[in-house]
Order: structure tokens, then C-alpha cells, then sequence
């Protein structure tokens, strides 16, 4: 059995970290899969089945490290630290640390999954520059890349150029959706008026803020909704602080981070990802998996629903968003219903054909 060790910064709440314990699952029943996580006690971990081993490089959580501890970590990340050998192939599952440290790696097979805009995701900074001229060497040194989209993959050769890669979208086990959204949980919904729900970091690639100021001038023209949105990040207190200027506190809402978030993305009437750029957006496979109405803004996240008959797509911009649910939200807009049976069967295949591209390239 071929010893295969993936590697992620942690296993927190996120949509790389959902795939990635979903993938090792599956995979687990035919591969001896190890999970490695720089740090450990993330949520998720909790949902990797027995067959999965999972180890971690540090002892505590990021969160618990001061700045000085954070930057002599990422100094040893780069330069001195190692992932553990023994294994026929390496994954870095994510952009970052994880990607700089497997890279590491010699005679072995290595691969590397790239889940975002890498021109876009670390930012602008002094910092971010030396970070993309140090990657395009890191790059290099694996044997594939493995994008979930092609605007992504597009935009990563722009900027480092065309290495051997393939397109995989998102792996989830979309039994446990459908399972887990059935769970009773009290909802903060009122029935009578109109219901969105967003999952995402508070992070400024989500552009929260935008939502938010979008939302108050509908409000104002008697344009009526409430906004739930399920996630934490370091956005969290800024974006407090703007839904108190501008009176939304009794319309929208920051619920924080949720283990399990489907039933409240079934039991509203729209879910949104509104952001200023995505990779793929694996939490619009899983609002899929549920038959929502969507509405996203133009980022490579649209790829995710080409064929999805109940997807809205609004310009990317303050001014895209504000005209874009406007019109919906003033709109009578009918679910597309399919024949359910068939919809699960469509869907297995499409996730069983997802789990054979990932064995082509790790064995």
C-alpha cells in the first residue's frame, strides 16, 4: 500500500481544510494516508475516520505563539525545519509555509494544490513581493500543480510561469452535506422576511465590507433583507464596528464560525460568496449540493457554476453588487427543482470522477 503524506498549514475551519479531510477519508481505503499540520488542534481533525494518521511539526496552535515565536517559526519553515521522509509521494495542499517546506523534498514525488489566486493572495507588501520571487523557484521543484480552477491556473503562469499541471476541482463527501443539513439546530432566521447566508474567513479577500455598506443602502431605499454570515477571521472587530456606523445591527449578522454550517445554508433563501477574488469556492459545490439559489460576484468562482441552473453572477464592484441584488431581492426568482435521485446519482459520479484524477497523479 503506497504511503502518502499530505501536508496543510492546519485543520481549522476553511474550504481547503474541509476537501482535504474529506479527501484523506476516501482515500484512505486504498492508500496509507498521513495528514501533517504545522499546527495542530484544529477543528476538523475530529472528522478524519481512524485509518487516517495525523501528525503536526509544532505543539500548540498559531493563535498561541507571540509575533517574535511566529516570525522564528516562519524563519525555521524556510530554512531549517523538514517533513518527516518515508513517504512515496508528498502533498502541499495549500499555498504558503506548507508548500515552501515539501518542497524540501528530493527523490520523491511531489505535488502541490494551489486553491487560490496566488497573484492576488498575499497581497501587496514588501513582504508578499519577496514571498512571489522566493515561490517561483519553490514552484519549480515539484513534479505537478494541481489548480481547482482554470482562471487560476491562467493567472499563476502570468506571474511564474507554465510548470506541468492538471485541473482538479474540489473533492467533498456530499452524503455528509446532505446528512449533516439535517441536523437540528436552532436558526436565527425570521421567516418573514428574506434570508442570506455567506460562509467565509473575515478576511479582506471576502470583502465583507462591501456587503455590508451594499446592504445598508438597500435598506434605505426599503429594500429589506437580513444577512447571516458564518465565519471568523481578523476582519472580525473592523467589521463590527462598520455594521454599528451604519445601523445594520438588526440586519446583519456575524455569527462566527460554525462546525457545521449546512443547515443554515439549506434554510435560506440565498447564499452568497461576494468576494474580491476565489480560487474555486468549495462552499459553493456544497450550496450546490443543496439546490440554493447563488449569488457570487465575477471571480474564478464562477467556474463552479457554469452548469448550475440557480447561479447569479453580479459585477465585481460596490456599484455590481448594489444594482445586481437590487434586482434580485425585488425579483420572484424560482428554484430549478430536479429529480432528486438523479441529482445524487449525477453527483456521485461527478465526485467519484474527481477521487480518480487525484489517484492518477499520487500513485
Amino acid at each position: 500500500m503506497k504511503k502518502i503524506l499530505f501536508g496543510i498549514t492546519s485543520l481549522g475551519l476553511g474550504g481547503a481544510e474541509r476537501v482535504l479531510v474529506d479527501l484523506a477519508n476516501r482515500l484512505s481505503n486504498e492508500y496509507e494516508i498521513t495528514i501533517l499540520t504545522i499546527y495542530p488542534k484544529g477543528e476538523l481533525e475530529k472528522q478524519l475516520t481512524d485509518k487516517v494518521k495525523l501528525i503536526s511539526l509544532y505543539s500548540k496552535p498559531f493563535s498561541q505563539y507571540n509575533k517574535v515565536q511566529k516570525l522564528s517559526i516562519s524563519l525555521r519553515l524556510l530554512f531549517i525545519d523538514k517533513p518527516p521522509k518515508g513517504y512515496d509521494t508528498y502533498v502541499a495542499f495549500l499555498e504558503g509555509p506548507i508548500t515552501r517546506l515539501f518542497s524540501k523534498i528530493k527523490k520523491c514525488k511531489k505535488i502541490v494544490w494551489i486553491h487560490n489566486d496566488i497573484s492576488k493572495v498575499f497581497g501587496n507588501s514588501l513582504k508578499s513581493k519577496i514571498k512571489k520571487i522566493l515561490d517561483k523557484n519553490i514552484y519549480r521543484k515539484y513534479d505537478k500543480l494541481v489548480f481547482v480552477s482554470e482562471e487560476n491556473r491562467q493567472d499563476f503562469n502570468k506571474l511564474y510561469g507554465n510548470y506541468d499541471q492538471v485541473i482538479i476541482r474540489n473533492y467533498l463527501d456530499f452524503n455528509k452535506v446532505l446528512e449533516k443539513a439535517e441536523e437540528n439546530v436552532k436558526l436565527p432566521f425570521d421567516k418573514n422576511n428574506i434570508n442570506l447566508v455567506s460562509v467565509c474567513r473575515l478576511v479582506e479577500q471576502k470583502a465583507v465590507d462591501r456587503f455590508i455598506k451594499v446592504h445598508a443602502k438597500l435598506e434605505k431605499e426599503g429594500i429589506h433583507s437580513q444577512v447571516y454570515i458564518i465565519g471568523d477571521g481578523p476582519e472580525r472587530k473592523k467589521l463590527e464596528q462598520e455594521i454599528k456606523e451604519l445601523k445594520e445591527e438588526d440586519n446583519f449578522f456575524l455569527l462566527g464560525a460554525k462546525e457545521n454550517p449546512y443547515p443554515y445554508i439549506k434554510n435560506a433563501d440565498y447564499f452568497c460568496l461576494l468576494s474580491n477574488y476565489e480560487g474555486y469556492g468549495m462552499v459553493l459545490d456544497e450550496a450546490k449540493i443543496l439546490n440554493k439559489l447563488i449569488i457570487i460576484t465575477d471571480t474564478a468562482s464562477k467556474e463552479s457554476i457554469e452548469n448550475y441552473k440557480n447561479g447569479i453572477i453580479l459585477e465585481n464592484s460596490e456599484k455590481g453588487i448594489y444594482k445586481g441584488l437590487k434586482k434580485t431581492l425585488n425579483s420572484d426568482i424560482i428554484i430549478t427543482d430536479f429529480d432528486e435521485k438523479e441529482r445524487i446519482k449525477e453527483t456521485e459520479k461527478y465526485y467519484d470522477n474527481i477521487i480518480s484524477k487525484v489517484k492518477s497523479i499520487i500513485s
